[in-house]
């Protein structure tokens, strides 16, 4: 694998000239960039999929819900939709996507929107009363100038070649991170040291002197797709085995996690954003079944969730005890602190400088 990197080497030159010519591009002034003068939060990352950009969405709805009428806005990846459309609770995955059908569900009272024009998205939402904006996975969205980009990182991925694509992971250049007004570690072990954390910081250092937050994750009850069949929360034991069905960039953390609770793990792992079918309903049931352990369950992601709850394809899931997992970013003092002191103030002042 290493020497078949070595090989796409110079397609990645190619194509980081091409990227590091768009960015000047917006940079120069030479393509047009659109700010607004109310709060613009943008969360994002360099490298492709996997650093838990929803989890830490949901952070920030979870803290300014309440405080100010929030809004999200993704380019809703995988929709069949197109143009700007809000998301509602009788909405499909395949008519927003799965992660803004995730945020709808978790937060029905909070406007979940989808555009993959991302200014025109965060015009329409302003005009309809909205006060502040949250767009997920937009950090390569040059058009929209952000008023606050936050930047994640996955912790494991920072000791790694930082190689554009097709030879790495990264879709914009490690130079970019020096636009971010904030950089987030996710996914950092308990067992991260002080040490370690410094090194990172120091690598990730701009002249601009970007705070360099560490969170990690929590996962929560298991939570059953379908309450009707299996109304009640599962509980992990040493007892169970467990097919883990997952559809997303990185499904290693939860897998690990797992590990450390269940007796046996038998994994099912497709693509990220994978668009489940009958057939794929077929292999999942045939290997459930072939489990002799009687103690078993279906896990799969709340992302995954979303493209499983589907009237063509949920009456097959009806004989298995299948449950979706929650996770949330989670972070330590004093990094949260200094998290929430960053956003609040930014949407104060920026709010109050708008009723000027």
């Amino acid at each position: 694998m290493a020497y078949l990197r070595l090989l796409l080497l110079p397609f990645s030159l190619l194509y980081g000239l091409i990227v590091w010519i768009r960015n000047r591009c917006y940079d120069w002034g030479w393509a047009k960039r659109t700010a607004f003068k109310k709060p613009v939060i943008v969360v994002g990352n360099l490298a492709v999929g996997g650093t838990g950009k929803s989890p830490m969405t949901e952070y920030l709805v979870k803290l300014l819900n309440g405080r100010h009428q929030v809004a999200t806005l993704s380019r809703g990846y995988g929709r069949k939709t197109h143009g700007f459309s809000e998301v509602t609770l009788s909405s499909t995955a395949e008519q927003c996507g799965d992660e803004p059908l995730q945020f709808k569900r978790k937060f029905p009272h909070v406007t979940v929107a989808v555009d993959e024009n991302r200014v025109r998205g965060a015009r329409l939402l302003f005009q309809s009363g909205h006060h502040v904006v949250i767009l997920d996975d937009a950090y390569q969205h040059r058009a929209l100038q952000p008023g606050f980009a936050i930047l994640l990182f996955d912790y494991r991925s920072m000791s790694r070649p930082k190689w554009l694509l097709p030879a790495g992971n990264y879709r914009d250049s490690f130079q970019e991170r020096r636009r971010a007004d904030l950089m987030i570690v996710t996914k950092t072990p308990p067992a991260a040291t002080e040490v370690e954390k410094h090194r990172i910081r120091r690598s990730l250092g701009t002249d601009r002197q970007v705070p360099v937050l560490f969170s990690g994750i929590r996962y929560g009850t298991l939570v059953p797709l379908l309450p009707d069949r299996y109304p009640t929360e599962a509980t992990l034991s040493s007892e169970h085995t467990i097919l883990l069905v997952t559809g997303i960039a990185n499904p290693t953390p939860l897998s690990n996690y797992l590990k450390g609770h269940v007796r046996e793990i038998v994994q099912l792992r497709y693509p990220d954003h994978y668009r489940y079918t009958p057939a794929t309903l077929q292999t999942i049931t045939s290997r459930f079944r072939e489990i002799s352990n009687p103690s078993k369950l279906v896990i799969t992601t709340e992302k995954d969730a979303q493209r499983l709850l589907t009237p063509a394809l949920s009456a097959s899931l009806a004989d298995m005890p299948i449950y979706m997992i929650p996770i949330q970013a989670e972070f330590s003092e004093p990094d949260e602190s200094i998290l929430q002191q960053l956003i609040l103030r930014y949407c104060t002042l920026t709010l109050a400088a708008d009723s000027v």
